[in-house]
C-alpha cells in the first residue's frame, strides 16, 4: 500500500507540473483571417521591403531581372520557412531564380534544409522555392553568425536567364511560417533590444518648435511581443525532473528501510 500512494503521488505531480509547458508554448504563425491585409506589391531593396506578417500570403507582379524584397519578424525559439512561387510566361527559356533571406544585420542566412535556388526549363509554367533557416537564438557570441530575433529580408531574383526573356512580366507569391521548437533551443542570455532598423526619421520643419526628433523604427513585431529571452518550458521540465527524483528518493527509501529495528534474540541457555 506505502509503494502505490508513493507511485501515486508520483504520477500526480508530473501531471501537474509538466500542465504548464503546454499552455506556455507560443503557438506556431497561422493564416491570416482578413486576406485582404495581405501586402499585394514587394519592395525594390532593403530599405523600401514590404512588410509581411507571418501566415500572410503576399502576392507581387514584376519583370524578370527585378529585385523583389520582403520583410517579416521572427521571435527567439522559431524557426521560420520562406516558401515562393514564381509564375512564368508560357513561352521562356530556362530560367535560374534564387531565394535569399537575410536578418537584421543584413547577414545572409544559409537555409537549414530546402531548396532555394531552382531552374526552370523551357516552357514551365511555375517554379516553386522554398528555404528553412535555422531556429532563432536569443543570443549568440559577436563572432557567430546565428539567426536572432527581429527584422528578416527576403530577396527573390533571377540569377540566370537568356537576354530575350530580360523584362518580361512575371506574378510571384510569398508565404512565411514558423515553427515553435521551445525550450530545446533556449540559451542562457537575451538581447537588450531586437534586431530591428530604423527606417524613418520624424522630425518638423518649424524651427520654432519644441518638439524633438525621433527615430521611427519598423512597426513590424510578432503578433505577442518580443519575447524576453529568459523563459521557456525548459525551467518546467527541469522543475519535473526535480520533483520525480525526489519522489524516487523518498520511494527507494521506504523501500529499503525495513520495519524497524531487529528483535532481541536472548542468548542460549537463559
Amino acid at each position: 500500500m506505502r509503494i502505490t500512494r508513493v507511485l501515486s503521488m508520483a504520477l500526480l505531480m508530473a501531471g501537474l507540473a509538466a500542465g504548464p509547458a503546454t499552455a506556455d508554448s507560443s503557438p506556431s504563425a497561422s493564416p491570416s483571417s482578413d486576406d485582404s491585409s495581405a501586402p499585394t506589391q514587394a519592395g525594390t531593396s532593403f530599405r523600401t521591403a514590404t512588410e509581411l506578417d507571418q501566415g500572410q500570403q503576399a502576392t507581387a507582379s514584376g519583370s524578370t531581372g527585378d529585385y523583389l524584397y520582403w520583410s517579416f519578424a521572427a521571435d527567439a525559439g522559431q524557426r521560420p520557412t520562406v516558401k515562393a512561387t514564381v509564375k512564368l510566361r508560357d513561352t521562356h527559356a530556362g530560367e535560374t531564380w534564387q531565394l535569399d533571406v537575410y536578418d537584421g544585420l543584413r547577414r545572409r542566412q544559409a537555409c537549414q534544409y530546402g531548396a532555394a535556388t531552382r531552374t526552370a526549363a523551357q516552357g514551365t509554367a511555375s517554379l516553386d522555392l522554398a528555404c528553412t533557416l535555422r531556429t532563432v537564438r536569443a543570443w549568440s557570441e559577436q563572432w557567430a553568425n546565428d539567426p536572432l530575433p527581429g527584422t528578416y529580408y527576403v530577396r527573390l531574383t533571377v540569377v540566370d536567364l537568356q537576354s530575350s526573356d530580360l523584362g518580361q512580366p512575371v506574378s510571384t507569391e510569398l508565404r512565411v511560417d514558423s515553427k515553435d521548437i521551445g525550450g530545446s533551443a533556449a540559451v542562457d542570455g537575451s538581447l537588450a533590444q531586437p534586431l530591428t532598423p530604423g527606417i524613418a526619421v520624424k522630425s518638423t520643419s518649424d524651427e520654432d518648435s519644441s518638439s524633438t526628433t525621433s527615430a521611427a523604427l519598423s512597426s513590424i513585431e510578432p503578433d505577442g511581443g518580443w519575447s524576453s529571452g529568459w523563459w521557456s518550458d525548459r525551467w518546467v521540465w527541469t522543475g519535473v525532473g526535480g520533483v520525480l527524483a525526489a519522489l524516487a528518493g523518498i520511494g527507494g527509501y521506504a523501500l529499503t528501510r525495513g520495519s524497524g529495528r531487529p528483535r532481541r534474540v536472548p542468548p542460549p541457555g537463559m
